[in-house]
C-alpha cells in the first residue's frame, strides 16, 4: 500500500519535502497551512486535493500514516503533540523546538506514546556525505585525520539579506549555528562518531541582522579526529549553484584526501600522488542538496515498513541541539567546553550579546 503523508506547513521549504515524499513512493494526501492561499497552492503543484487551515480537523478527516511538520520553532509543538496523539508517525523540521526544554519535551511525549518522531535533518544523506561515509567504513583512508567544511552560500550580503527567501532569518538572535551549522554537527557526527568537546568564535558581519552569520568552530572526537566548521552567509565559493552544497569539503586520512568542490563533484588525492575525479552513485533522488529530502524520506518510510534503524529520531536528535547549545556557550565564554556533563540552557538569548570571554561561566 502506498505510504500516506499530510503536511502541515507550506512555505519556503515545503515543496522540497513535497517533492521528496513522491520520489520516495508516498502520497501526499492533504496539506495544511494558516495561510490557506499558500496551502492551496502547495496542493495544486504537487496534485494534492485536501487543503486545511487548521491541523487538528486535518489530522481527525485524512487518514494519513506521516504527518510531516514543516513549521518553524514557536508553531511546531502545538501540531506534534496532534500527531502523536492520534498515533501518527510524525517528521519534524529543524529547528527543532524553541528551546532544548521544549525539543526534549516533544522527544518524551513521542516515546510516552511510543509514535515515532523524526528530525527532517537531512545534510547527512546528501549523496556525497553518503559516499565519503561509504568509503571511511570500507576503509579507504586508512586511519581518519578529520574534516573541514567550509561554508559560503553567499546570500547574506547587504541591506535586502534574505527577504527574498527566508526573511525570518534577519530577526533570528541565533542564526548561523542554529539554523546552518547545525546541519555540519549532524554530518560531522555521522562521519566521525560523537563529539567530546568544541570551541567557538561566532561573528556577526552583516549589520543589518541579529544575530551571528559567521563562525569558526572546531569539533573534537575520539582517536584525535578533528572537524572544522568555517562559514560565512556572506561569501561565495566556485560553484554554478552555491546553495548546492552550500560550501566546500576536505576529508583527511593517512591515505589522502577527499575534496567535496561547489558542483558536488568528489576529488581523490591520494598521500603524494595528483589529485583525481572520484566516480561514485549519485542515487535516485534529485532536488535540494543533491536530493537529500528525498532520500531521508525515503529511510523513514523503510524504517515504517520494515522497522529498519532509524537514523535523526528525536532522541539522538537532541545530541546535536546539546552540541549546539555548547557551541554558544565555548563562544560565551572564550574556551573549550567538553560535552560530558554539559547542560544546554533553556532561555534562549542573543548569541552575541557579550563578547567572548566576557560573560561569567
Amino acid at each position: 500500500m502506498t505510504p500516506r503523508v499530510a503536511i502541515v506547513g507550506a512555505g519556503y521549504f515545503a515543496p522540497f519535502h513535497a517533492e521528496g515524499w513522491q520520489q520516495a513512493g508516498a502520497e501526499v494526501v492533504a496539506v495544511c497551512d494558516l495561510d490557506l492561499p499558500r496551502a492551496r497552492a502547495l496542493a495544486d503543484r504537487f496534485g494534492v486535493r485536501a487543503v486545511y487551515g487548521d491541523a487538528r480537523p486535518m489530522l481527525d478527516d485524512v487518514a494519513c500514516d506521516v504527518v510531516d511538520v514543516v513549521l518553524p520553532p514557536p508553531a511546531q509543538s502545538a501540531v506534534v503533540h496532534a500527531a502523536v496523539a492520534r498515533g501518527r508517525a510524525t517528521v519534524c523540521q529543524k529547528p527543532f523546538g524553541g528551546d532544548f526544554a521544549d525539543a526534549e519535551a516533544m522527544t518524551r511525549l513521542a516515546e510516552a506514546a511510543g509514535v515515532p518522531l523524526v528530525v527532517h535533518e537531512n545534510f547527512r544523506f546528501a549523496p556525497w556525505f553518503r559516499e565519503c561515509r561509504r568509503l571511511i567504513d570500507a576503509g579507504f583512508f586508512g586511519r581518519l585525520h578529520g574534516i573541514t567544511f567550509r561554508l559560503r552560500p553567499g546570500d547574506g550580503q547587504g541591506p535586502a539579506a534574505y527577504l527574498d527567501r527566508q526573511p525570518y532569518f534577519r530577526g533570528m538572535p541565533q542564526l548561523l549555528v542554529r539554523e546552518t551549522a547545525v546541519h555540519f554537527i549532524d554530518t560531522f557526527r555521522f562521519l566521525c562518531g560523537e563529539v567530546r568537546a568544541v570551541t567557538a568564535r561566532l561573528r556577526r558581519l552583516n549589520p543589518a541582522i541579529a544575530g551571528e552569520d559567521a563562525a569558526l568552530i572546531v569539533f573534537e572526537f575520539d582517536d584525535d579526529r578533528i572537524a572544522v566548521f568555517d562559514g560565512n552567509r556572506l561569501n561565495d565559493h566556485v560553484a554554478a549553484d552555491p546553495r548546492r552544497t552550500l560550501g566546500e569539503a576536505w576529508i583527511e586520512g593517512e591515505a589522502g584526501v577527499m575534496r567535496l568542490d561547489g558542483d558536488a563533484r568528489l576529488w581523490w588525492k591520494p598521500h603524494h600522488r595528483d589529485e583525481a575525479g572520484h566516480a561514485w552513485d549519485r542515487g535516485r533522488f534529485s532536488g535540494a542538496f543533491g536530493g537529500a529530502c528525498g532520500a531521508l524520506q525515503a529511510h523513514v518510510l523503510a524504517h515504517l515498513r520494515d522497522g529498519t534503524p532509524l537514523e535523526n529520531g528525536a532522541r539522538d536528535y537532541l545530541v546535536n541541539l546539546r552540541v549546539q547549545a555548547a557551541v554558544y556557550r565555548s563562544h560565551e565564554i572564550g574556551a573549550r567546553v567538553i560535552i560530558a556533563g554539559f547542560e544546554p540552557c533553556t532561555v534562549p538569548r542573543n548569541s552575541l550579546s557579550s563578547s567572548p570571554g566576557t560573560a561569567a561561566s
